[in-house]
């Protein structure tokens, strides 16, 4: 178990080492001076677990219900923008470990695999993650689009009116470098890692974002999606819109971003199914709470009237474990399963899972819990 532990632990640092640096800082960076970046983990680890002795705790049950859908854990794989390039039609391969494994897996709409690739490679439904954007007849298609492909949950993501400063972005030549001299310089740090250049470079194309390339045309490269997404994301976005949204998705409806307790409530009072509490891992407005810190207060707004989800600086099963007991139903996950992506492919996100289920195991036993109804406030430490 040791040797496996080291490997969570060690994979942002194989990932570091085997995608090209633009990505590697796309993955691992937030916003400005990435203070709210270092909260998330920094104020989840500071919640102190209480353990409790003599408890029979020899029959453990990990199991829940996440928006209608059974899951071998709290857990569900969060949206991750341009994952395909971590890995060979990374999303493919993500999508996949989460389906052997039995939890969610969540597509982005800017993600490389298109909607109808994941599904016919998974054959199983999926959720599929929601931007605002200002064409709306595109809109209405790409919401049919996940209806086809029988996606079982909608992820609205309401907290990009506006893409946030990245400057890592800036500094690796992902979003700053323009024209043949930003290609030059992308494909210069892409040699530098041949296994990578090989495997997805070469023989994981097309490279393209599926879902959104009916838009983008010919115009596929990165300088190119970064500009439109600038031009196209809807800043105007109101809670007239979720309705809209609402009439169009005829299933379960999760708003993502949600970080303070009267968006919650106009959340539920517009039609959504649920909340996802999140900062965007630190990547939008720097300074701003932590998840960990917001959840609480929507938990007394909403508890009990919606499903509550919560992401941002999860890495290990005992972090799983402080959210549920701050009042989240589940948990999604984002860079823990994006670095095994880049690292070990769709092998290292279930061994990521593994390891998240084993903590989890061993933090329920020595908490005194058997289910996961039973984490609660009362296994945290007064």
């Amino acid at each position: 178990m040791a040797r496996k532990a080291a490997s969570m632990s060690d994979s942002r640092e194989l990932a570091r080492r085997r995608v090209p640096h633009f990505l590697f800082e796309y993955v691992d960076g937030g916003s400005y001076d990435e203070v709210t970046l270092g909260r998330n983990q920094s104020d989840l680890q500071e919640i102190a677990l209480r353990q409790r002795v003599m408890r029979d705790v020899s029959q453990l049950d990990l199991s829940t219900m996440l928006l209608g859908q059974k899951s071998r854990l709290p857990v569900a794989l969060a949206p991750i923008g341009l994952a395909g390039l971590l890995a060979r039609r990374g999303e493919v391969q993500a999508a996949r470990a989460a389906r052997d494994y039995g939890v969610p897996f969540t597509l982005s709409t800017v993600s490389a695999c298109s909607l109808e690739e994941v599904t016919r490679a998974v054959a199983e439904p999926f959720w599929f993650q929601l931007y605002m954007i200002r064409d709306r007849g595109f809109m209405r298609d790409l919401i049919a689009r996940a209806q086809a492909a029988n996606c079982s949950a909608l992820m609205f993501t309401v907290d990009m009116p506006v893409p946030g400063a990245r400057y890592r972005d800036y500094r690796s030549g992902l979003a700053g470098a323009s024209g043949i001299s930003g290609s030059l310089h992308r494909i210069g740090q892409a040699m530098q890692r041949p296994d990578w250049a090989w495997d997805v470079g070469l023989m994981g194309r097309p490279h393209k974002l599926g879902n959104v390339a009916p838009v983008l045309g010919k115009r596929s490269g990165l300088e190119d999606f970064f500009s439109w997404m600038r031009t196209n994301f809807d800043p105007s976005v109101t809670w007239r819109d979720l309705e809209w949204v609402r009439s169009e998705w005829k299933g379960p409806l999760v708003l993502k971003g949600v970080l303070d307790a009267n968006d919650a409530r106009a959340a539920v009072q517009s039609g959504a199914d649920g909340v996802v509490v999140s900062n965007h891992g630190g990547r939008q407005l720097d300074g701003v709470l932590s998840s960990t810190r917001a959840l609480p207060e929507i938990v007394r707004a909403v508890g009990g009237q919606t499903t509550i989800l919560a992401d941002g600086g999860i890495r290990s099963g005992l972090d799983v474990m402080r959210m549920l007991a701050l009042g989240a139903n589940g948990v999604l996950i984002g860079r823990a399963w994006a670095y095994a992506l880049a690292a070990r492919g769709g092998t290292g996100v279930g061994h990521v899972l593994q390891l998240l289920e084993a903590e989890m195991r061993v933090a329920m036993a020595l908490t005194g819990v058997t289910r996961i109804a039973g984490i609660t406030s009362d296994i945290l430490s007064r």
